[in-house]
């Protein structure tokens, strides 16, 4: 065991660290195998995969408005383009997004954050999730779900991933343990049936063979001594009384013209100000 964690691993990863991780994914409704799983150096690997997977010159991305910078910035080495869809409380809005696919040629895959959402920290309603596989079938487009924040709830049930909705096997699910136990463990993965994973473990072979064969035993065996869900209990607690702080702040103090929600779970609170209001100018002043 000991000699084993200091030599080369399979490109896939640590297989009981698989196993660990489909079993945990059914909590999110997705019921899957430690062989449809690829562990990455995060879930920021995975996004830089997806886009060498299926990203040709002048493809189009369509993705959430707001959305995650070091997705688009990942996705940009492609020389890809952007088409932001409209959002509002319930996530993307479906009219917009089919809209945009039928009138984008060149619409590749959507690129979706649905819980506690990557800079709005919304999250999507059911039947969003249920209408964005309805029209991912219907254009024959690929999804990638990037779900970092999900297990970081506060108020109210978990919701269910998109993936769990996916009936052709189009759905491809990034998740991470960066947020949930160490992010300088560089701990991800790629969640996705054999013909797309496949895809994904040869660029991973060509990118850097494997990820970390230490790392990986020692997040596992972590995970079979102590019970993670209550250390995920620990730190939730944390970050609400942060949540909950930030939201009495800035109730005290900003502008009654600010508009902001708080949301049930996540890192990230989105403010929407006056035009009045130079937002350049107080960026420099918050830094």
């Amino acid at each position: 065991m000991g000699k084993d964690a200091l030599q080369y691993n399979t490109t896939e990863g640590y297989r009981p660290l698989r196993a660990k991780i489909a079993e945990r994914m059914k909590f999110s409704g997705i019921n899957t195998h430690e062989d449809n799983i690829l562990i990455t150096s995060g879930s920021q690997q995975g996004l830089d995969f997806s886009g060498k997977v299926f990203l040709d010159p002048e493809d189009v991305v369509l993705c959430e408005s707001p959305s995650y910078l070091g997705a688009i910035n990942a996705f940009r080495a492609y020389e890809c383009c952007f088409c932001e869809i409209d959002t509002d409380e319930e996530g993307m809005k479906i009219e917009a997004l089919e809209r945009a696919l039928k009138e984008i040629s060149k619409a590749k895959m959507i690129y979706v954050i649905p819980d506690f959402q990557n800079p709005s920290g919304r999250t999507w309603s059911i039947e969003r999730r249920k209408q964005l596989i309805s029209l991912a079938n219907r254009f024959n487009k690929i999804i990638i779900e990037d779900n970092p924040y999900g297990e970081l709830r506060y108020d109210g049930e978990n919701m269910p991933a998109i993936k769990s909705f996916d009936t052709e096997n189009r759905v491809v699910y990034l998740g991470t343990f960066s947020k949930t136990f160490s992010p300088g463990m560089r701990i991800g993965w790629v969640c996705a049936q054999d013909e797309l994973l496949n895809k994904y473990i040869m660029v991973k072979q060509g990118a850097d063979l494997q990820s970390s064969s230490i790392s990986q035993r020692e997040l596992d065996r972590y995970l079979e001594d102590y019970d993670f869900n209550r250390h995920i209990d620990s730190i939730k607690k944390l970050y609400q009384n942060r949540r909950d702080l930030m939201i009495h702040t800035m109730r005290q103090h900003f502008p009654q013209d600010v508009r902001f929600e708080s949301p049930k779970g996540g890192l990230f609170i989105w403010a929407v100000v006056p035009p009045s209001i130079d937002t350049t100018k107080l960026m420099e002043k918050a830094i």
